[in-house]
């Protein structure tokens, strides 16, 4: 019974974290809420006034999601600087409140500031968005010099609250969420591993939704890499073990990507497309039961999930005789003598989930320390012997630092002079709707600029914002008409719909609006305010706010949406280029290069690009075909960036690993890829270049044959095979970028 009870705690805990990699919206939503739960606690034993409380209620959740930095210390120091700054804030809102005109340039001229605080890294990001919204709670709760010391008094509690709950009751220590982002990388794993194994059981029917499964997964898995690699330099003792942790969750990710499309291969009537994998909504190939006879079938199926369990059980300690049996017999599959009869894409799957095993293998190394050695088999302890001479040759380098952009090109400044100008549309345009409660707008226009670069995106954001704010408000009237007068039941709802707002945010932007302003239904039934009148006004402020922001930005400094995906697309073949040669290169028996880092700056510079395209791929966009280009251009660029990552990782194996040894031919093989990479990227920054991409014989055919070569049996094989799908996707980038293809030579 309680191995019964741990078990079902133990798949309780992995879908938890593998919902919430990090913990990090929970961390967030528990924080805020217990923060202003604090507040009120007290100011309620105090018998404070309604206002007050709900003044600062607001305190405790400005001042508690405001700060951003990953180190406690720093935290610290900027929560510390936060509290003066909110006092000036809230006494220069009291004082100004009344005075119409110097109130309106003041909100103006602290919009710019906060703004251009941004360039200063987290701290000034949090400085400045403490005093735009503590001024902003002044005009909310219409703050008077007559009661600053009870309100000053109330928000310093306010912040106190913020510190116990940061520091005490929720911390979150560098160490401690990159433990948990782990974990939520073993989850993640585990969930791909187990619709990769639905995808080998699929039918013809079925294929589809298996394969959607697979590559949500792959896309999962991902992004928790990416975002332990965010975490690595804070959570880790020194830059050696960061590296080491960094390139055990590479060749995880990998593995396991590369592991499903095997499957799939192994599944289709030919071999199967890199992209289908990264493409949402590509069909999938034409498929068919598994050629091989069924003890082959049901041996497949027992190693996926034997592997499951594997990654399950690579975090909890369990070091039993079982465990390790099926660890010696997966690492075996690295063997040609031990792979299962069956044909030669089958027997690729087995070699997959030999290489996936040993990916854990040096995970569980790299995080656990040393394991227990009794029950290696000579397999196992080859796999070891690997992964020790890799982890010893790790060293560290120094990152190139950026040129900075300067003036009105440096995006902060940019942007404050853009939101400055939309604030002053909304002032006026808010105040001819309502002179009590014109600055909806203003804050509407304030937040679509937030972590937005482009006019496509503060379109997109406003829209979303104004969605959530019609639904919110419906919402808003059911719950004021259920409240009541009821003050304890409201505020309790208030924290209800506050965690939630935190838990939403980063997954969808329109739930958040309808929260926030469900919550301000419940806000202003508590100040007496409540009326129907109000809440669609609200909605009024909020698509004018929302017109003036889009206004701003695209008439003030404008940046194009075609313009930044430009900047961003040419930005990902430069690194795409810049990985494949210096990997290409280390693998010709060039010098060594921290391939690794300049794969996760591949992989950055993708997102950043996947998130500038949102515009462009947002089901309400009525340019259809450009959507499906952009969606079709990130998917190529994906399968590309998936293929360079495995010749980087490959590369930094090569000094230690005693199968792999360099191929001086390689060099010449890759130069055709980069020159079209590098071809593509100057055709997007010049459309008017005159440039061709070359094509021509297959990558291997460029190296020629050794008859009697087992298919496996050298590294030049694998690495051929990335660089030919990777040289197929650039190709397949030039039509949808208009790139012109130069014939073959004959």
């Amino acid at each position: 019974m309680r191995a019964a009870g741990r078990s079902v705690r133990a798949r309780l805990r992995d879908r938890v974290a593998a919902s919430d990699p990090g913990l990090l919206r929970l961390t967030a939503g528990l924080r805020t809420v217990g923060a202003i739960a604090l507040t009120l606690a007290v100011l309620a034993l105090l018998r404070a006034d309604v206002h007050l409380l709900v003044a600062a209620a607001m305190a405790a959740m400005v001042a508690t999601f405001a700060i951003r930095e990953k180190q406690l210390g720093a935290q610290a120091v900027t929560l510390a600087l936060g509290l003066p700054v909110a006092l000036a804030s809230v006494s220069l809102g009291a004082v100004l409140n009344a005075r119409l005109y110097a109130g309106d340039v003041f909100f103006v001229v602290l919009i710019f500031c906060a703004v251009y605080g941004r360039r200063f890294g987290d701290r000034g990001t949090a400085l400045g968005l403490i005093g735009f919204q503590v001024y902003f709670l002044s005009l909310f709760v219409g703050a008077e010099v007559s009661s600053l010391p009870t309100l000053c008094g109330a928000i310093t509690l306010a912040f106190c609250s913020s510190a116990l709950l940061r520091f005490a009751v929720v911390p979150a220590t560098p160490a401690g969420v990159l433990l948990r982002l782990r974990l939520a990388f073993r989850a993640r794993l585990a969930q791909l591993v187990s619709a990769q194994l639905d995808l080998l059981d699929a039918g013809a029917d079925e294929m589809d939704k298996a394969l959607d499964a697979v590559r949500e997964g792959t896309a999962a898995l991902h992004e928790t890499a990416m975002m332990i690699q965010a975490r690595l330099e804070e959570g880790t003792p020194d830059e050696s073990a960061a590296r080491l942790v960094q390139r055990r969750i590479a060749d995880a990710e990998i593995a396991a990507e590369r592991l499903g499309l095997l499957l799939l291969t192994a599944r289709s009537a030919e071999r199967a497309d890199t992209l289908t994998l990264h493409l949402p909504g590509a069909p999938a190939p034409s498929v068919g039961q598994l050629a091989v006879p069924d003890e082959a079938t049901a041996t497949l199926r027992r190693d996926l999930q034997a592997l499951r369990t594997l990654v399950l059980r690579a975090g909890s300690g369990d070091t039993g005789t079982a465990l390790a049996h099926v660890r010696n017999r997966l690492l075996g599959y690295r063997d040609e003598e031990n792979l299962p009869p069956a044909p030669a894409a089958v027997q690729d799957v087995f070699r997959g989930i030999g290489e996936a095993a040993r990916s854990v293998l040096g995970l569980r190394i790299a995080l656990d320390g040393p394991q227990d050695e009794s029950d290696d088999t000579p397999a196992t302890a080859r796999s070891r012997e690997e992964l020790d001479a890799e982890d010893a040759a790790i060293d560290s380098a120094e990152e190139p630092s950026e040129e900075e952009e300067t003036g009105l090109r440096r995006p902060t400044t940019r942007a404050a002079v853009q939101v400055a100008v939309g604030s002053a549309l909304a002032i006026v345009g808010g105040e001819l709707l309502s002179t009590q409660r014109w600055y909806w707008a203003v804050l509407t226009c304030w937040i679509v600029f937030l972590n937005t670069a482009s006019t496509g995106e503060i379109l997109v954001k406003g829209y979303r914002r104004l969605l959530g704010t019609v639904f919110g408000v419906v919402a808003g009237i059911l719950l004021a008409g259920l409240v009541g007068k009821h003050t304890v039941t409201a505020f309790a709802l208030v924290l209800v719909l506050i965690f939630a707002m935190f838990y939403v945010a980063p997954l969808s932007y329109t739930l958040m609006s309808f929260f926030v302003t469900a919550m301000l239904g419940l806000l202003y039934t508590l100040l007496h305010t409540y009326s129907l009148d109000v809440l669609v006004l609200r909605v009024e402020e909020t698509a004018l706010g929302a017109a003036c922001g889009v206004v701003a930005a695209a008439l003030v400094l404008p940046v194009r949406t075609d313009r930044r995906t430009n900047e961003l697309l040419e930005t990902v073949l430069e690194r795409l280029a810049e990985v494949t040669e210096a990997a290409v290169g280390q693998l010709s028996g060039g010098s060594a290069d921290d391939l690794l880092d300049k794969a996760r700056d591949l992989d950055q510079a993708l997102a950043d690009l996947r998130a500038a395209t949102q515009p462009l791929t947002h089901p309400v966009t009525p340019l259809r075909a450009r959507r499906h280009t952009a969606r079709y251009v990130v998917a190529l660029l994906e399968t590309c960036a998936y293929h360079a990552r495995t010749l980087a990782a490959t590369a930094e194996l090569l000094p230690t690993h005693p199968s792999i040894a360099a191929d001086p031919r390689l060099r010449g093989a890759a130069g055709r890829t980069v020159r079209n990479i590098e071809t593509i990227a100057a055709r997007v920054a010049d459309e008017h270049a005159a440039a061709r991409i070359e094509t021509g014989p297959s990558i291997a055919s460029l190296l020629g044959s050794d008859a009697g070569t087992p298919r496996y049996g050298r590294i030049t094989d694998r690495v051929l095979r990335h660089l030919e799908r990777l040289d197929e996707a650039v190709v397949g980038l030039a039509r949808p970028l208009d790139v012109p293809v130069a014939e073959p030579r004959a």
